[in-house]
Formats: structure tokens, sequence, C-alpha cells
């Protein structure tokens, strides 16, 4: 039986707002921190399917979320396409070879990687509720591709925006093979159980508008396109960080059926631009759920009122920070829960 989050996604104003958080299985949960002490680094969780899977459930055991979205990163598929992954310790992860120095047909393919992420969502989909929705996802490929080109995060890209203008022929060859991977990878969770998927583009904020349509739009209607063909019913929602007044075109071009919006876009703007029917998901600032206290809870209830009367999900504008303190996330879900 179809839950609320759903039957939202697919376009219902349900009575209550689903709610679910970005990473909401992390580092602010106890348990979280408990199962990783006792494991070890963040890519063996990731591969370890039966503790990616519990890691999946501690937010739904703990706060009841309307949604399950699965533990992992947005850096398997260049795992899978033959990088070298590794997440040092107060660095962030790291991919080698770097693409901005050798060549995508040096690397050798890994597709092995997608078994256990796989297996995950197959052990998560049958332990959930009923009502709750198996959420998958991926990174977008430009987002990808930026950590796959410089080896690394960076603040403004600007090695991977450098190789896309310097070489743009290079630089499609690895869109494109991440356009690919992706596609079975993602299809590989539908397969396994996932309900709805999140196409994360964390970066799309940093590209000039004709980039914008060159290297998030276009690459991301493909995936979009591809898999609406194998799984017509899977809502596929679509996440470009940072992309501002190029939301709505995001929104007609790439065919996503639904749009997350970070907290920097004003909610009553993008309900005035978009489709009645088209369902939203954001935009609480993730820094409010920190600070807590009446700020969070005015905020909270304006992004409930700006989406009103549309279909809506509750979330935040980008990831839970792991300083979030617990009591601050159970009184947001009072608000939401009880519609202010």
């Amino acid at each position: 039986m179809p839950g609320i989050l759903l039957d939202t996604l697919r376009g219902f104003v349900a009575e209550k707002r689903p709610v679910w958080l970005m990473r909401q299985a992390g580092r602010y949960l106890p348990e979280y921190r408990a199962l990783r002490a006792e494991k070890g680094g963040f890519l063996p969780l990731v591969y370890d399917s039966k503790a990616a899977s519990e890691i999946t459930l501690q937010p739904i055991r703990r706060f009841g979320f309307d949604g399950a979205i699965l533990f992992s990163d947005i850096l398997i598929v260049p795992h899978a396409l033959g990088q070298d992954l590794q997440f040092l310790a107060g660095e962030g992860p790291h991919l080698s070879p770097r693409l901005v120095d050798a060549a995508l047909s040096s690397l050798q393919p890994a597709p092995q990687h997608f078994e256990p992420v796989w297996e995950t969502v197959r052990l998560t989909r049958a332990a959930l509720p009923a009502g709750v929705t198996m959420l998958g996802f991926i990174g977008s490929p430009w987002t990808v591709a930026t950590y796959m080109v410089a080896g690394e995060g960076s603040k403004d890209h600007h090695v991977a925006r450098a190789m896309a203008y310097r070489d743009p022929e290079a630089f499609r060859e690895i869109i494109d093979a991440i356009v690919e991977s992706s596609i079975t990878y993602l299809s590989g969770q539908i397969d396994a159980g996932a309900e709805a998927v999140q196409l994360f583009d964390s970066w799309a904020g940093s590209l000039a508008p004709k980039q914008f349509q060159r290297w998030v739009v276009e690459p991301t209607a493909r995936i979009v396109f591809a898999i609406r063909e194998r799984h017509p019913d899977v809502p596929i929602i679509g996440f470009p960080k940072g992309s501002g007044a190029k939301l709505p075109a995001y929104v007609r071009e790439t065919g996503v059926d639904a749009v997350g919006v970070d907290e920097t876009v004003d909610p009553r703007w993008i309900h005035r631009e978009l489709p009645q029917d088209m369902p939203v998901q954001g935009n609480l600032d993730p820094l409010l759920l920190i600070s807590g206290g009446p700020q969070l809870e005015d905020a909270a209830r304006d992004v409930l009122d700006a989406f009103r009367g549309r279909p809506h999900v509750f979330n935040l504008g980008h990831g839970i920070d792991k300083s979030t303190p617990i009591a601050h996330v159970e009184r947001l879900l009072d608000i939401v829960r009880g519609e202010g």
C-alpha cells in the first residue's frame, strides 16, 4: 500500500505533509556513531549491506519519517567506473587517478561495487514499516564529474569547470560514462525495491547558464528518460542545489516528477513559478535545525504555509548537519505533523 510520501510524489495533496530529511541517517545519531565505531570507516559501512540497511532504518525507528533514504554515497558510480575511492579522516573523499590528469579510457570498470548497495535496498525494503517509502538515489552527472576530474571536493569546482571549457569533448566523455553507469545503478536500486529516487546535483549552482544547460539539464534529462522507460511508475526527484532562477527551466526540460529546492529559494516564488500540481520538496535551512527555538518554529511554519495547496514534501534545503540536536528534530516533526 503506497504511503503518504509516495502519493505526494505522484501529485496528490495529502491531508498531512510527508517528511524526510536529507542525510537523516548519519552522524547526528548516537546509534549511527556507535555502529560506525564498531564497524570502522565510512566506505566499509556502505559496502556492508546489513550495516548499511541498519543505518538506513535507524532514523525510521527513532523519528518515524515517511521515507527511508538509502545509506550510501554519490561516489559509488566513480568507484564502479574504475577510480580508486578513499574517505580520509578530516579530508573527505579522494578519487584517483584524477581525470584532469588521466584519460577515462585508462580506468578499469568495477561494476561489482553496485551489488552490495542493491542488497542494502533489498534488506531495507523488506524491513520497512508499511507506508514508509524506500528512497534510492544517485549523484547527478555534473556533481559526480566535479569529483572525478579534481579527485576531491572543492569550493568552486574550478578544475572541472575549466576542463569543461578547455576540452569539452573529453569532459563530454566523462559525463556520458557517468550517465550510462548511473542508469544501470539507479535501475538496479529500483529493481531491488526503491519506490522513488532522487538525483542529487549538489554543485549545480556553480555553473553559468549555458554550461548549466549542457552539463546539468541535458544529462539529467537522459537519465530521467531512461529510468522512466524502464520504471514508468517510479517518481524521480531532481535536486539541483543552487540553481535559483534556473529551477523552472530545469523542471520543464529534465522531466523530473518532483523538484527539491534549497534554502536560498523563496518558497513563495517557486510556488508561483511551477505548475500547481508539480510536487515540491524542501526547503528549511539546515542551520535553523541546529539553532532551534522560535526561529526554527517560525521558519518551518512559513515553509508549510508557502506550499499549502500543492503536493509538498517537507525537507531541508540540504543535508542535516552532524551537530544537529535530536531534540530540535523532534520539535520540527511536531510542527510539521501538527501543521503548525
